[in-house]
């Protein structure tokens, strides 16, 4: 069980999210925060940055996945995210908090917030292979 986290709180993306053509017609404001479950033991007792878990790339990662992709729902958003952290980059889970500001008149935001570990993302399995 990791005890540790790493937290990468307020990283402000621009993308299109949104179900209406009135939403989907200009970018939106989303703010997402991460916590990374890790084993910060090694790092903390050498003091060596290759014994620590790597934050930069994968957030390098999800910056350029955001900014270049469409969404219809923030779920689909905060998954592709916790794909990206936990498949692509190896953390043992991961929490996301997507928050779109301004998306319900009278509410500061509009979040979800998800927990996912690679166990949660199945291979995709080529028809035919074995």
């Amino acid at each position: 069980m990791h005890k540790d986290v790493i937290e990468v709180e307020g990283l402000r993306l621009r993308c299109r999210i949104g179900c209406s053509t009135e939403e989907r017609r200009d970018l939106s404001d989303v703010v997402i925060d991460l916590r990374i479950a890790t084993d910060a033991f090694p790092a903390g007792d050498s003091d060596r940055l290759e014994d620590a878990w790597n934050y930069r790339t994968p957030t390098k990662a999800i910056i350029a996945a955001v900014e270049t992709s469409e969404f219809y729902t923030v779920e689909a958003l905060a998954t592709r995210v916790a794909r990206i952290v936990v498949v692509d980059h190896a953390a043992p889970s991961v929490r996301v908090r997507v928050r779109k500001p301004g998306a319900l008149r009278f509410a500061d935001t509009v979040s979800i917030t998800l927990t996912r570990t690679p166990a949660d993302f199945t291979p995709e399995v080529e028809v035919g292979s074995s």
